[in-house]
C-alpha cells in the first residue's frame, strides 16, 4: 500500500484531456490563460521558498477534475517552437487532491498529499518477470516505429513506478487510459495494467498489418493473374494463326472429356452444346462456372453402368431370410420380383417400350417393424448397389427436381444426387419417411415424386439442373411410411402397398434372439459365451416390458439389460458367464410396465365395474386397446345430452351418437332401462385424453358399454371388439384387422369380436396368433352384447353408477 507525506499547498494547472504522468517533460502555452495563472502563481511562492517552482498537473475530462494528479515543476519558462509564450514542465510525483485552500495570484489553490510509491528492494520475482515482460513488449513496439534511441532508455529504467509512468509517452493511449494509470497509485497494479495495455495494442497492430498484407497480396494476386491471362491469351492468339487454328481454348479439355465419355445420343449433344457456350464465354463471365459445374455433374454421372442382379432366386430368399425374421408378404414381392426379371433376361427382354422392370413398393406399417433396414436386404439378395434417401421433414420440391441453373448454388435433386452416389443405373433407392414429407409456398415435393414413381414415365424423368432425360425406369424404389393416410392419394395410386402390421410375440423372441441379442453383446463388449438370456426371459420382456408393434424398445430393453450385467460384472457382484433367467428380470431391470388385463386382480382390472368395454384401435405406432367408459348423471342435476370427452373426431363423436340412439330404439327389446337414457345426462369417455382418436371402429365398443352400464352386467375382461355400428344395430367392416388382433394377442385377451363382413381379413394374421385368439364374426349388435357382456349376478342387476 503506497504511504502518504506531509500535505502541500500548490496551485493547480488543469490539462483539458490531457494526462500528464511522473517523469514526463512537457511543454506548455502560457498563452491558455490557467496555465499562465498557474505558472505565474507557483513562480510568486517560489520567491520565498527554496527551489523550483511547484504546480499541480490535474487532467480535466468533460469538465471534471481527477482525484489525483502530478506535482509538477516548472523547470523553463520562455518561447515555444512557434514563437509562443511557454514553459517546460516535469511531473515528480502523485499527489492526493484535498480540500481548497488560500495562495498567491489568480491561481486555484488546493492542498495534496505525496504518495510514497517505492517498492522493495530487491524486486520479489513475480514483479521482476512483470518488468521483463514490459520492457520486451516495449521495445517491439519501439522498433516498429524506428525509435532505436528510445530502446535504450526504456531498458537502463529500473524502477518498476518510473517504468509505469513512462507509458504516458504512448501516442496510442486514450484519455481514459491514461487517467487508469495515473489513478492506480499501486507501482505494481500499475505496470500490470501498463503491460496488458500495450500487449492489447501489439496485437491490434497484428491482425491490422495481417489484414492489410492479405489486402495487398489478393490485390497483387489478381493483377498479376490478369496480366498472365492477357500473356495467354495472346500467346493462344499466336499459336492458333501459326497453325491456322480456329479453335483452341481451355475447354478443350471438355470437349474432350465428353467425346471420350461413353454418354446417351441426347445427353451428348447437350453437353457439346453447353461446351460450344463455354468457348464462348471469357474467363470472368460467372456462366462460365457454372457450365464447368454443370458438365462436371453430367460427366460423373453413371450413365451406362449397371450391375448385374444375382438371379440366384433360392439364394435371394435366403439372405432375406437369414436378415428379417416375419415380414413374408414383403420377401415374396422381392421373389417375385427377380424371378420375373429372371425370365425376362432368358427371353431377351430386358428392355419394352424403352422402359425396364423396375419396381416400385410402399412400405407402410408402425416404427419399429424393419422397413428401413429392410432396404439394405433387399439391395443384397438382389446383388445392387443400395442408397438411402431421408424425406423427413424436406418442403422444398427442388430438393426432388433440383434447381434450375439460373439460381447461384443450384444443384440436382435428390434422386439424381442418389443415381450418382450408387454410381450405378439400377441402384436400390430408399424413399425414407415418405409421409413426413411437406408442402409450403416453396411447392409440394410429394408431387414433383409423382414422375419419379410412376413406371410408366420414369424411363423419361427431368431433372431441372440436368435438364436432360434420366432413366428411373431399371430402379427399386421403396419407400417407407408409418400412416398411409398422410401418403397423397395420388402418389399412393402410383406404388405397390406392402403393409407391415408388426410381429407377434413368437417373431419378436426370434429377432431377439437372432438379430438383437448378438448385436448388443458386441456393443456391450461382451462375448456369446459370456451372457446368454434364456427364451422365458426373452418372452417376459416381449410380453410385459415392451408392448409395441415393432422392436425397437425390445432392443433397447435387452442392451439395458446387458449393461447391467457388465457393469455388476465390473463391480464384482456378479461372475460371468451367467445366464438371465426370467425371475432375474426384476432385479436387473425393474418391474413390468405392461400387465395384462387376465392377469390382474378382479377387482383391478378396468372392466370391473359396468360401463367399461374394450375395444380395439389402430394408432400410428401399431395396433392398440382402446377401453370405453361410460356413466350417468344424478337426475336432480337436470343435466340431460350426451357428453364426450377424450379427444375425439368427428367420425367417432357421430358413432357415439349412433349408439345412444340404438338402445334409446330398442332398449325395451334389449330388456334395458332406456327411461334412463331420456331423464339422465350420459357421458362416455376414453382414457388416455391427449391422444386424437376418431374413426367408427369403436362403434359396438360403445353400445356395449352403454348396455352393461345400463344392465348394471360387467363386459368380460377377456374380451375386445372392433366395429362399426349403424342405427339398426348391424356391424359393418372395419380396416386394420391384423393390427387389431396382434394388438389384442398382445394385451394379453382371448376373445374378439370382428364384423362379419371381415372374416376373409382373418387370413392375413399369422396362424400362431389365431390359434390363441377365439375370435367371434357377428353381424348384428345382439350378438356382441350376448358375447361381451356376463351373466348378471344372482339373476339382479347391479346398481347403475351415477356421475360424480
Amino acid at each position: 500500500m503506497a504511504a502518504e507525506s506531509t500535505p502541500l499547498a500548490l496551485p493547480v494547472l488543469p490539462l483539458d484531456d490531457e494526462v500528464v504522468l511522473p517523469g514526463m517533460v512537457v511543454p506548455l502555452d502560457l498563452s491558455d490563460s490557467e496555465v499562465r495563472a498557474a505558472v505565474e502563481a507557483a513562480q510568486a511562492a517560489a520567491r520565498d521558498e527554496p527551489g523550483k517552482p511547484k504546480v499541480l498537473l490535474v487532467p480535466r475530462v468533460d469538465g471534471t477534475y481527477a482525484g489525483i494528479g502530478v506535482l509538477g515543476t516548472v523547470e523553463q519558462v520562455g518561447r515555444l517552437a512557434d514563437g509562443d509564450p511557454g514553459a517546460l514542465i516535469r511531473g515528480r510525483g502523485r499527489v492526493r487532491i484535498g480540500a481548497g485552500t488560500t495562495g498567491p495570484g489568480a491561481a486555484l489553490w488546493v492542498e495534496g498529499t505525496r504518495i510514497d510509491e517505492s517498492v522493495p528492494d530487491p524486486l520479489p520475482g513475480n514483479v521482476a518477470e512483470l518488468v521483463k515482460e514490459y520492457k520486451a513488449l516495449a521495445t517491439a513496439w519501439l522498433r516498429k516505429r524506428g525509435a532505436w534511441q528510445v530502446v535504450d532508455r526504456v531498458q537502463a529504467i529500473d524502477d518498476v513506478s518510473a517504468l509505469a509512468d513512462n507509458s504516458g509517452y504512448s501516442p496510442f493511449l486514450t484519455t481514459d487510459q491514461k487517467t487508469a494509470l495515473l489513478e492506480t497509485t499501486d507501482p505494481v497494479a500499475r505496470l500490470k495494467l501498463a503491460t496488458q495495455q500495450l500487449r492489447d495494442h501489439l496485437a491490434e497492430q497484428d491482425v491490422a498489418e495481417t489484414i492489410a498484407k492479405d489486402v495487398q497480396e489478393g490485390v497483387d494476386k489478381q493483377q498479376r493473374e490478369f496480366l498472365l491471362r492477357r500473356q495467354l491469351e495472346a500467346v493462344r492468339k499466336e499459336l492458333r494463326e501459326l497453325n491456322g487454328e480456329q479453335e483452341g481454348e481451355e475447354s478443350d479439355d471438355y470437349r474432350a472429356r465428353v467425346e471420350a465419355a461413353d454418354l446417351p445420343e441426347k445427353v451428348r449433344e447437350a453437353a457439346l452444346k453447353e461446351v460450344d457456350k463455354l468457348e464462348r464465354s471469357s474467363d470472368q463471365s460467372p456462366e462460365g462456372s457454372w457450365i464447368r459445374t454443370w458438365l462436371d455433374t453430367v460427366l460423373e454421372m453413371p450413365w451406362n453402368e449397371r450391375t448385374e442382379d444375382a438371379y440366384d432366386i433360392r439364394g435371394a430368399q435366403q439372405v432375406l431370410d437369414a436378415e428379417h425374421a416375419g415380414l413374408q408378404d414383403v420377401k415374396e414381392r422381392i421373389t417375385e420380383y427377380l424371378a420375373v426379371r429372371k425370365r425376362r433376361s432368358d427371353r431377351g427382354l430386358g428392355v419394352v417400350g424403352g422402359r425396364r422392370g423396375g419396381a416400385v413398393l410402399a412400405l407402410v406399417g408402425p416404427p419399429g417393424v424393419g422397413k428401413t433396414s429392410l432396404g439394405e436386404s433387399v439391395a443384397h439378395a438382389m446383388g445392387r448397389k443400395f442408397v438411402r434417401v431421408a424425406l423427413g421433414g424436406v418442403r422444398d420440391e427442388a430438393e426432388i427436381r433440383g434447381h434450375r441453373r439460373t439460381y447461384v448454388g443450384a444443384l440436382p435433386g435428390r434422386i439424381v444426387r442418389a443415381i450418382k452416389e450408387a454410381g450405378s443405373m439400377n441402384p436400390v433407392v430408399l424413399l425414407d419417411e415418405i409421409d413426413k414429407v411437406g408442402s409450403d409456398f416453396r411447392g409440394d415435393p410429394a408431387a414433383a415424386l409423382l414422375e419419379v414413381l410412376d413406371p410408366a414415365q420414369n424411363h423419361t424423368f427431368h431433372d431441372h439442373y440436368l435438364e436432360v432425360e434420366l432413366d428411373l425406369s431399371d430402379v427399386v424404389f421403396l419407400a417407407t411410411a408409418n400412416v398411409l393416410e398422410a401418403i397423397p392419394e395420388a402418389l399412393l395410386d402410383r406404388m405397390e402397398l406392402v403393409r407391415l402390421d408388426g410381429y407377434t410375440e413368437d417373431e419378436k423372441i426370434v429377432i431377439a434372439r437372432d438379430h438383437l441379442l448378438p448385436r448388443q453383446l458386441e456393443r456391450a463388449g461382451l462375448q456369446p459365451d459370456e451372457v446368454t438370456i434364456e427364451e422365458g426371459a426373452l418372452r417376459k420382456l416381449a410380453g410385459e416390458y415392451t408392448r409395441e408393434a415393432g422392436v425397437r424398445n425390445l432392443e433397447r430393453s435387452v442392451a439395458r439389460l446387458l449393461r447391467k450385467v457388465a457393469a455388476q460384472h465390473e463391480l464384482g457382484e456378479r461372475k460371468l458367464p451367467f445366464a438371465v433367467a426370467e425371475d432375474d428380470l426384476r432385479d436387473l431391470i425393474g418391474r413390468p410396465h405392461h400387465v395384462p388385463e387376465s392377469a390382474q386382480e378382479p377387482a383391478e382390472r378396468r372392466t370391473a365395474v359396468p360401463g367399461v368395454a374394450t375395444g380395439l384401435a389402430v394408432t400410428g405406432a401399431g395396433g392398440d386397446v382402446l377401453y370405453v367408459e361410460a356413466s350417468l348423471a344424478d337426475p336432480e342435476t337436470g343435466a340431460a345430452g350426451l357428453t364426450l370427452t377424450g379427444q375425439l373426431g368427428d367420425v367417432m363423436k357421430e358413432s357415439a351418437q349412433i349408439a345412444l340412439s340404438f338402445l334409446r330404439s330398442h332398449g325395451a327389446e334389449l330388456e334395458l332401462p332406456v327411461g334412463d337414457l331420456k331423464d339422465r345426462g350420459v357421458h362416455i369417455h376414453f382414457p388416455a385424453g391427449a391422444v386424437p382418436k376418431d374413426g367408427p371402429s369403436a362403434g359396438i365398443t360403445m353400445t356395449t358399454a352403454l348396455a352393461s352400464l345400463l344392465s348394471g352386467r360387467l363386459v368380460r375382461t377377456d374380451v375386445a371388439m372392433t366395429g362399426e355400428v349403424s342405427l339398426t344395430g348391424r356391424v359393418l367392416p372395419i380396416g386394420g384387422v391384423k393390427q387389431k388382433l396382434l394388438a389384442a394377442h398382445r394385451a394379453g385377451v382371448t376373445t374378439v369380436i370382428i364384423p362379419k363382413r371381415n372374416e376373409p381379413d382373418l387370413d392375413d394374421v399369422p396362424a400362431e396368433v389365431l390359434e390363441k385368439l377365439d375370435v367371434h364374426a357377428v353381424t348384428d349388435v345382439r350378438q356382441v352384447l350376448e358375447l361381451a357382456l356376463s351373466p348378471a349376478t344372482n339373476g339382479a342387476a347391479h346398481e347403475v353408477p351415477v356421475a360424480a
